[in-house]
């Protein structure tokens, strides 16, 4: 209607200017800067498997660190074969990192193993010497108290956890921390000091030590990360069945949808994903504008 009234005048996209058309008015040329889509990633389907398998391996960890304090906290485990057992792991789990490092004498990250070792004996000793405290510390906290605060703990851990580089609310640091705190609850409900000792232990080798050793598979050998992924994962459903059959069923089909139905419902959603650009788009200043500001 305006540009009938105003034949002879053009409209331009300028502001510093007025202009005898309403200030919401558009021709037909501005939708000639439209852009569809021009920043979505494609993603393959056995690509998305193989990152999503972080995510299900943490889920399995926890699972299984449950039921191993479940079996303790029954009297069917051993402090002594828990700790025993989860020493030989840890050294054939850091032989197997050695060896995907290099097999030198000094990790990438500037550690000898000699430092190393001084490290994992000062972590066992301290351990084992605040044992008993870490038994009675919250002895005054009822049980139902402590397997709440240590589920929400748990469910944090796996919320935290630096599963990519990418992510905004990953925090590794966050992520063990309240791992271990969940497990220095748990510990305080097990019958003696020793049971504390291996269980604390348990979950630094679970939370701390097992993540390095899979992410550095997964970008040096990644055979050997799928191989490993799937041996944990069967075994947490094992361990899990073991205790209740409801529970090892919820969690073989928790693994399976982590692993293979959401990556599927990715990449079908992402056929209908429909992200437009164009002219209207927020400005975006990239010069360097800090000398205005003095």
């Amino acid at each position: 209607k305006c540009a009938y009234r105003h034949p002879g005048v053009r409209w331009r996209k300028v502001l510093y200017e007025p202009q005898p058309f309403p200030d919401n008015y558009v021709d037909e040329r501005f939708l000639e800067e439209l852009r569809k889509n021009i920043y979505v990633r494609r993603y393959r389907y056995w690509s998305v498997v193989f990152e999503s398998g972080l995510v299900a391996q943490q889920l399995a960890c926890v699972s299984v660190f449950v039921v191993l304090w479940w079996y303790m906290d029954r009297g069917l485990l051993t402090p002594h074969w828990l700790f025993g057992t989860g020493l030989l792991l840890s050294t054939v789990g850091y032989v197997a990192y050695d060896l995907v490092d290099g097999g030198l004498g000094r990790h990438q990250s500037g550690r000898t193993r000699w430092a190393d070792l001084k490290s994992a004996i000062v972590f066992v000793l301290f351990t084992y010497g605040f044992s008993p405290l870490l038994k009675t510390l919250t002895e005054s906290i009822s049980t139902d108290t402590i397997y709440a605060m240590s589920f929400l703990m748990l469910l944090a851990h796996l919320v935290f956890f630096e599963y990519s580089t990418h992510m905004a609310v990953a925090s590794s640091s966050l992520s063990l921390s309240v791992a271990i705190f969940a497990s220095v609850c748990l510990a305080s409900r097990l019958p003696g000091s020793l049971h504390a000792f291996a269980t604390v232990t348990c979950a630094i080798e679970v939370f701390a030590l097992w993540p390095l050793l899979l992410r550095r598979l997964k970008s040096h050998v990644p055979q050997g990360y799928v191989a490993v992924s799937l041996l944990v994962s069967v075994a947490s459903v094992a361990v899990a069945l073991s205790v209740t059959v409801v529970g090892g069923v919820l969690l073989a089909l928790l693994l399976l949808c982590i692993s293979l139905l959401c990556p599927y419902l990715l990449i079908c959603l992402q056929l209908h994903k429909d992200n437009i650009h164009g002219p209207w788009d927020e400005a975006e200043i990239t010069e360097d504008l800090s000398r205005f500001l003095r």
